[in-house]
């Protein structure tokens, strides 16, 4: 569940009256409020100086200091990597090189050599507006025209003439190549009189060539610290198994053994080789519903050398491969038997005729070129394959309601032992069984052949992959567990009072304090079009809005299934990892019976299992991260994603009119563009490229990994005094010199001698303040959405004026002791003020924090300082609802202000998840 609210700040917060003394001795590091000098003393030396619940101390950092780096040095973890499939460089003949031998010498142009381009402005202008901006042809004209008057007093020319001489050049680059053809297929059956038009129709699929795709993938060098050239098995001290990337999984490495029969080992042809896992993806998608039904069947390609993070990043892991054909026919016999049979093998053959440039290298392997230089001798083999359970049903042949992954009865999924499926046993099957018998107790479509068995060492049971997006967050979360709890309450309250708690519900969701890139939810959960973004949105926030509506045993059942997915979504599982993750499945499994009982779901086995393979699915999660390691690196949110660049863009910039062929062309330019992209970063020539914003709410970061730091906004804040006693004044908080002298005392008091007390306190007359309305934390998050270092970065405000409406004062984790773990070394702190004072060779950054108590938590309490580096990152805040109906005058702009309670937010992304425990 969320963060309980005993792991507030602790008691010793200040109070919220201050003695009426002479002077305010206040302990700088917990706020407590001493009688004299003397007594704040000893209370120094007793309570923080050796005491490992200490903070650590405040010291002033100068702000331009770069944050202290870390994990540059060699991984903890060690590597057994794979004896016989060890990537041995070769010379371009594919004869071994000497251990060492540096690649072979590319023939490079110098850096002055932009072709086909003439210079960098030509390149970055085709860039901007090809890719960045993709602007239409005609505006395109209309520009350059533009350029050309504004250059004539010059006897000057833009870049190009118009766009038919930008594509031309485009066309021209002599990287990343792979030219689209095409094949059509048609019906081979008998074809009775009269013959419905599916089966005189010849459908035409339009692809490129796997094998030079996958070429360039491998020559790429944008991949070459990103890429594992051999299969391995990686352990951490502790001797736990750690999997991340695809090839630290169970699949490459069995792979390649000699202990199994499919192997690619035993060959001794196959030795010194480098194994290149392929991996596919496809999903149906619609570009358009207005103008027609404008629906496009992508391929996408991949390969498990690649990094996870890589392919997550969209950094042209994925690439495009195929438009597959969708075969369509009227009503009449859109049902028939033998129209779905041709749709569904039309699939498998189109398939296996994409692919079969690739079947030579999976049985003897092909010299080619990696990304650090070097030549390898290369070994493919069909390894995964991303999509949705439909697709997934597609791919394996089998009936639509069964497990593709199991044997298990469709009527009984999480019942029996369930034993794995196999090519082996479904071909025995087949010749064994009739088809009506197949179907009814195999569930297996005995008249279909997979493509996988044109292709040696492919098993189409053993290439399908976890899929986070659809099984667990659209499947498991928005189709089940929300759904059940809305018929729970019509169940129990009737449907009149049942919709009343759910627009209490609507507004507790919508009262949830802002959050940066947090999707908002004006009007609660009620919306018709639910996107995979939409439904992750409301798992960060949905617990807390149905607890004190639901059962115990209902909110139970959601906290284990978030407890779950939360899990599963890791950058990377070990051992203990992977043994929460089954436990929060089991808690799952014990706590959703609550749905039986109150008559959600139907009693005895089949009240889990028809129609719900995808929450099936989740007993299949432990073996599949064993195998192909974490599965966010293979979630079918990556092709979703790519849809967007590949098909649904280049369909908008088209002019409807066999709008395939413009999309062809429009993909292959944007990938001769990064590909060219690339060859000139290579080559030092793009150095100082690109520029930034400092009004981010949150963006991803390719700087080294850093544990975390936390700067101001680049820019102060106007209107705001630069004196101290008028800044007081101006924010209304009269104590604010005196409470800031005290600070800088404590911050620049000598270290040998903590005790002294003749240190006097800073003369703030004449040390001018800055105020600030924000600060940027960056924080090592690989589980989230992050640059390739696995960075992010988040924007913390501290604004009375937000988006020129209300005022905006974000929530933060405070580090009270580094060494104690999650909640119990962090306090939660809203910041009212950024604020920097400048002294003699000092540049002070502190923040205004308003600290919670323990058992509640009261805003009117006086607010106490804190170093800006003891910020370790935004923290976000949920009210405690209880159960009463939230009143409708309650806001996200106010909520943090009226509730005595609040639940640290977890589930807010992976990093949270992983320190607030």
């Amino acid at each position: 569940m969320y963060t309980s609210p005993d792991y507030f700040l602790d008691s010793n917060c200040m109070p919220s009256k201050l003695p009426q003394s002479q002077r305010d001795f206040t302990c700088p590091s917990c706020f407590r409020v001493l009688k004299n000098r003397s007594g704040l003393t000893q209370h120094i030396i007793h309570t923080h100086s050796s005491s490992s619940r200490r903070p650590p101390k405040q010291k002033a950092v100068d702000r331009e200091d770069p944050p202290p780096r870390v994990g540059f040095e060699p991984s903890l973890c060690t590597r057994e990597n794979h004896a016989i499939l060890d990537a041995i460089p070769t010379d371009a003949c594919g004869n071994d090189l000497c251990a060492g031998a540096p690649p072979p010498s590319q023939i490079t142009a110098d850096k002055n050599d932009w072709y086909p381009f003439t210079s960098r402005v030509e390149f970055e202008t085709a860039e901007f507006l090809f890719t960045d901006n993709q602007m239409p042809q005609a505006q395109v004209d209309r520009l350059l025209q533009l350029w050309t008057a504004s250059l004539l007093p010059f006897n000057g020319r833009p870049p190009y003439t118009d766009h038919t001489d930008l594509h031309k050049v485009i066309d021209a680059i002599p990287h990343g190549d792979a030219v689209w053809t095409s094949f059509q297929v048609q019906y081979a059956g008998d074809v009775p009189e009269p013959a419905p038009r599916w089966m005189t129709k010849g459908y035409d699929v339009w692809f490129r060539n796997a094998n030079a795709v996958v070429k360039n993938l491998l020559s790429n060098t944008d991949f070459h610290e990103h890429f594992d050239y051999i299969p391995y098995r990686e352990f951490e001290p502790t001797g736990q198994h750690r999997w991340e990337n695809f090839m630290s999984g169970n699949w490459a490495w069995h792979h390649a053994l000699m202990e199994r029969q499919d192997i690619l080992a035993q060959d001794a042809a196959m030795h010194g080789a480098m194994l290149v896992p392929i991996i596919l993806g496809s999903d149906k998608t619609t570009v358009s519903v207005a103008t027609g039904q404008n629906d496009y069947y992508p391929l996408y390609i991949s390969i498990g050398n690649i990094h996870n993070k890589i392919r997550r990043a969209h950094r042209n892991a994925l690439v495009l491969l195929a438009f597959l054909a969708i075969p369509k026919t009227d009503r009449e016999s859109e049902d028939s038997a033998e129209f779905r049979k041709f749709r569904r093998q039309l699939f498998h053959t189109t398939l296996s005729h994409i692919l079969s440039s690739l079947k030579c290298g999976m049985s003897e392997p092909e010299v080619r070129q990696c990304p650090d230089g070097h030549f390898r001798r290369v070994a493919y083999a069909l390894a995964a394959y991303i999509a949705d359970y439909p697709e997934q049903v597609l791919l394996s042949c089998l009936v639509q309601g069964w497990c593709p992954l199991c044997m298990n009865m469709s009527n009984h999924l999480d019942g029996g032992n369930g034993v794995p499926r196999s090519r082996e046993h479904a071909e025995y099957c087949i010749h064994a069984f009739a088809f009506s018998e197949l179907w009814d107790q195999y569930g297996i479509v005995g008249d279909l052949t997979p493509f996988t068995n044109d292709f040696p060492h492919a098993d189409i049971y053993k290439l399908l992959t976890p899929d986070l997006l659809h099984q667990i967050i659209k499947g498991v979360f928005k189709d089940h567990l929300v759904t059940w709890i809305s018929e729970y309450l019509k169940i129990s309250y009737g449907e009149a009072e049942a919709n009343r708690i759910l627009d209490d519900i609507d507004r507790r969701i919508a009262a949830v304090p802002l959050y940066p890139n947090l999707r908002r939810f004006p009007e609660g959960r009620r919306f018709k079009q639910w996107t995979g973004d939409d439904s992750k949105a409301l798992m960060k926030v949905y617990l807390p809005a149905i607890e004190g509506h639901v059962p115990p045993g209902v909110v139970r059942t959601v906290s284990a299934f978030l407890e779950f997915c939360y899990t599963a979504r890791r950058n990377s599982l070990n051992e203990s990892a992977i043994e929460s993750l089954q436990q929060a499945l089991d808690r799952f499994h014990h706590h959703r019976q609550i749905f039986q009982q109150t008559g959600v779901r139907e009693q005895g086995p089949k009240g889990f299992s028809l129609p719900l393979p995808r929450q099936h699915s989740m007993t299949h999660y432990r073996h599949l991260i064993q195998e192909f390691g974490a599965p966010n690196g293979l979630c079918s949110s990556i092709t979703e994603s790519k849809h967007i660049k590949a098909v649904k863009k280049p369909w908008r910039r088209s002019n409807r009119f066999n709008a395939l062929g413009q999309m062809l062309i429009t993909n292959q330019c944007l990938d001769k563009l990064a590909a060219a992209r690339v060859d000139f970063e290579n080559r030092q020539m793009l150095q100082g490229s690109g520029s930034g914003t400092d009004d981010h709410e949150s963006e991803t970061q390719d700087s080294p990994r850093v544990l975390n730091y936390v700067r101001l906004a680049k820019t102060p804040a106007r209107k705001f005094p630069s004196d101290i006693h008028a800044l007081a004044h101006h924010i209304q908080q009269p104590k604010l010199p005196q409470l800031t002298s005290h600070f800088l005392q404590f911050q620049l008091q000598d270290d040998t001698n903590p005790s002294n007390d003749d240190v006097a306190l800073p003369d703030l007359s004449n040390s001018p303040v800055s105020v600030f309305h924000s600060a940027v934390s960056t924080f090592y998050a690989p589980s989230d959405l992050s640059g390739l270092g696995g960075m992010h970065t988040e924007r913390i405000r501290s604004t009375p004026c937000w988006r020129k409406g209300h005022p905006r004062y974000d929530t933060v984790f405070l580090e009270r002791d580094p060494d104690s773990p999650g909640m119990r070394g962090l306090y939660v702190g809203r910041v009212f003020l950024f604020f920097r004072s400048l002294m003699v060779a000092s540049n002070i950054h502190v923040h205004l924090s308003n600290g919670f108590r323990q058992s509640q938590m009261d805003p009117t309490m006086t607010p106490g300082f804190v170093h800006l580096h003891s910020v370790l990152r935004g923290a976000h805040l949920i009210p405690v609802y209880g159960h009463d109906r939230l009143p409708t005058d309650i806001q996200h702009t106010n909520s943090l202000d009226i509730f005595r309670a609040y639940y640290v937010n977890k589930y807010i992304d992976h990093h949270a998840f992983e320190i607030a425990f």
